[in-house]
């Protein structure tokens, strides 16, 4: 192998940093032209301060491979802008710049920002509960919880007594109208308070005094609820026939109306109270006691035995029968049309065959109810009186049709010697 001579010794150190030089080129620009025409992002825009905007321009660097040569870039004049929102103390969401020419797509980052939002409502609609929650719960615990008021029935240990039909009621008294037969007696002697079995009287009264049964009678202060402060749909001022007025106080059981039919009959108040109490001694009913004709007072007093002999006398009158068993009625107040409906379901079920019927209660009394009915061929008078529980008295008397119809007359002869009044 020849020797090199001294000149291109001289000159191998230049060759090599060509060769060098050279190798360094054509590497990058190889891969450039593998990749024509792709961008890349090169920076984004940082803010300093939290709520300010600001815009930061962006410098996209395009390399092209074109014969071999690379190096070549060009600064793009564009500018993207970033801006940046301080509400609520959220931070600011880069844009990230997608394919197909850098477009960027701002979708994903606005459903993530309503998720966020979403997500803080639900938050402090929790924390909202939970603090509605520990006020309502302190507000329990702080408040004192009152017993429920005894009846009468109950502070004289009348529950106690047990029958066969496993009655709810404290007193239970069910004759046969045209016999006068006793099938079921229960504490028929106790006298407790009637409630609004006294609109029973008030309605008696009405019906055979013969008055005006078109007169018109208006709604005053003196009818409005003072003892049980109990709401009522007819206001002050409002005028009704009487006949309208005592088919809502025998239907609908409305307070205001049986005060105001015993306010306005001859004599006024007082009056009309004297007759209840009179036309009870007359009928022989010796244990009851009126003191006003709607039984929100608790000293409007009665004995089983005396009212199934009001039920009995009060059944023999039409209006009586056609307003007690009433379903429902209209009446037209001023520009309004009300809507009354019978306080006993029992008028509305094929079941029953009901010729006159009354509801009542106040807590001194508890649920009470009167009928009379037609129970396998036979015209039953039935008082329900000191029921506990609000649908007790429609069960006692469900319980009495079905051991009539079940069990027959010689069973009810059986039954009342073995119920201990």
């Amino acid at each position: 192998m020849p020797l090199l001579s001294p000149f291109r010794l001289a000159k191998l150190p230049q060759l090599m940093s060509v060769a060098l030089l050279s190798c360094a080129l054509v590497v990058p620009a190889a891969h450039a032209a593998g990749k024509k025409d792709d961008k890349k992002p090169v920076a984004a825009a940082s803010a300093k301060k939290a709520g300010a905007k600001e815009s930061a321009g962006k410098t996209k660097v395009v390399a092209e491979a074109k014969g071999g040569k690379a190096g070549k870039s060009e600064k793009s004049g564009k500018a993207d802008k970033a801006e940046k929102t301080a509400k609520g103390g959220k931070s600011d969401k880069a844009v990230a710049a997608g394919k197909h020419g850098g477009k960027t797509t701002v979708a994903k980052a606005e459903r993530a920002e309503r998720a966020e939002r979403s997500s803080s409502r639900k938050h402090l609609a929790k924390a909202g509960a939970a603090a509605g929650g520990a006020a309502l719960a302190a507000a329990a615990v702080a408040a004192p919880i009152e017993p429920a008021r005894q009846s009468y029935g109950q502070m004289a240990g009348l529950h106690a007594v047990t029958d066969p039909l496993d009655l709810q009621s404290s007193v239970a008294y069910v004759v046969d109208q045209d016999t006068h037969e006793v099938l079921l007696r229960k504490n028929d002697q106790a006298v407790l308070p009637i409630a609004s079995l006294t609109k029973l009287m008030t309605g008696l009264l009405i019906a055979q005094a013969h008055l005006p049964m078109d007169e018109m009678i208006t709604i005053t202060q003196d009818d409005v609820d003072t003892e049980k402060h109990s709401s009522s749909r007819l206001r002050v001022g409002t005028t009704l026939s009487r006949s309208e007025m005592m088919h809502l106080a025998l239907m609908s059981s409305e307070n205001r109306a049986a005060h105001a039919l015993g306010r306005t009959y001859p004599g006024g108040l007082s009056q009309f109270v004297q007759m209840m109490n009179a036309k009870a001694r007359q009928l022989g009913m010796k244990d009851t006691r009126y003191v006003e004709p709607t039984g929100l007072s608790s000293s409007n007093q009665s004995s089983a035995r005396d009212l199934a002999l009001l039920v009995s006398v009060a059944h023999g009158e039409p209006l009586m029968r056609e307003y007690s068993t009433s379903p429902g009625y209209e009446v037209a107040v001023g520009r309004r049309t009300l809507q009354f409906n019978n306080t006993n379901r029992l008028v509305k079920s094929d079941n029953w065959d009901i010729g006159l019927q009354k509801t009542g209660y106040i807590s001194e009394a508890g649920r009470c109810l009167v009928m009379q009915a037609q129970v396998s061929g036979r015209k039953l008078i039935m008082v329900f009186l000191d029921s506990a529980g609000k649908f007790s008295r429609i069960a006692d008397a469900e319980r009495v049709r079905h051991w009539v119809e079940g069990m027959g007359p010689t069973a009810s002869n059986v039954i009342a010697q073995r119920i201990r009044g």
